[in-house]
């Protein structure tokens, strides 16, 4: 399935008051960053995805923009007073982009997993609606409340724990809401009250919900024992030619001379396009986009920086800091590096504290001090999962 075929509602839009916090639950932070982002990052890094929108309360638009800050977004969506008009409102949204299939994620699920998305959506090409679910491991007893004696026992085995992101095809999801006649908070029982099939799927342990306290505490703990640091280093060299411009870290600068190469020569976001697929041990920037391929002739290399972005997320990850140099006599790079740090920024979906751009001469000596091309070398530090060795 196409990845513009599928789009994404994030349903960000309730208060969270089972937690007790008077910051809604999408808006505390784990691992340093705010649940609701970790979800976002994750979905934009699976490439069957394609429209990613966020549906949010009004009253919290500041927060919600402190917690997406830096990542490229549509407009977040205004959300109803209760869960279904939330999603309705998100549905009606995609009405001009008309996706073929929609999934529906709960904000509160900050531990989004690949291949739950990848189960989900290979299900729609055999089912109308699919969610991810897990067997019931505990024996279930009935009763009134706790306190009270025992009803029965409750046979487990056909009982399953329902996760999201669930998955429908949209037009069909969009008609179930527009007639539904009571709220609901979950949409595949839209689907089972209109007798419409629901395939289950293998979920994950790790999409737990954040609603309680001890569920946040258990998120920190995950975090916190299943990260690790890793650091990558990049280095990229270009000779100058002829030309008018240079295109140094994401922006276009004026110049008697152009770097040559075989894409847009940026030696900047190619160094850090290396440092970031060396601290995944994935390879190097030629070995994803080969010179040989004449689809990257010319090309910007900001679509480079973006796929190492995405590779990190899509393995867990977390990129926390990149550190750039650029070496060269001219042009001087002091009077470009705000816009170089928010270009690059902008790119790695990071607040510009986390990106440093230095610049250094080679006190004319060696190719850079002739003035025959420009040098970069880089540093990223990444926060993988420990697990991802196993």
């Amino acid at each position: 399935m196409s990845r513009s075929k599928t789009a994404l509602l994030i349903v960000a839009a309730g208060r969270g008051t089972r937690l007790g916090s008077e910051t809604p639950k999408q808006y505390l932070k784990v691992g340093g960053m705010p649940v609701l982002r970790h979800a976002v990052l994750r979905f934009r890094a699976h490439q069957a995805i394609g429209t990613v929108r966020v549906v949010i309360d009004p009253d919290h638009r500041s927060l919600y923009e402190q917690a997406v800050a830096g990542i490229d977004l549509p407009p977040p969506i205004e959300g109803g007073a209760e869960r279904s008009h939330s999603v309705l409102n998100g549905l009606r949204a995609l009405l001009e982009e008309a996706p073929e299939t929609v999934l529906i994620h709960d904000a509160a699920r900050p531990f989004v997993d690949g291949a739950v998305i990848d189960r989900v959506i290979a299900a729609l090409d055999n089912a109308p609606g699919a969610i991810p679910a897990l067997p019931v491991p505990d024996t279930l007893k009935q009763a009134a409340k706790l306190g009270e004696p025992i009803k029965g026992t409750v046979d487990r085995n056909t009982l399953f724990r329902a996760q999201t992101p669930q998955g429908f095809h949209y037009r069909t999801l969009l008609d179930a809401h527009e007639a539904a006649e009571s709220n609901t908070t979950d949409d595949a029982a839209l689907f089972e009250a209109n007798s419409l099939d629901v395939q289950l799927v293998e979920g994950a342990e790790s999409l737990f919900k954040i609603t309680t306290e001890a569920d946040l505490m258990r998120a920190e703990c995950m975090m916190a024992s299943s990260m690790e640091p890793r650091t990558g280093t990049g280095f990229d060299v270009h000779r100058l030619g002829p030309g008018e411009s240079i295109m140094l870290c994401g922006v276009d600068i004026a110049h008697d001379r152009a770097l040559i190469g075989h894409s847009d020569a940026d030696v900047g976001l190619h160094a850090i396009t290396d440092a970031l697929l060396g601290a995944i041990a994935d390879g190097d920037i030629g070995s994803h986009f080969p010179p040989s391929d004449p689809q990257w002739k010319g090309a910007a290399s900001d679509q480079f920086l973006a796929h190492a972005r995405d590779l990190v997320v899509k393995k867990g990850g977390r990129i926390t800091h990149i550190d750039v140099t650029l070496i060269c006599e001219r042009p001087k790079i002091g009077p470009h590096r705000p816009a170089m740090r928010r270009r690059i920024a902008e790119i790695m979906d990071l607040p510009e504290s986390r990106i440093s751009v230095k610049a250094t001469t080679s006190e004319k000596l060696g190719f850079t001090g002739r003035g025959e091309g420009i040098a970069a070398q880089a540093a990223a530090t990444v926060m993988l999962p420990a697990e991802i060795d196993q």
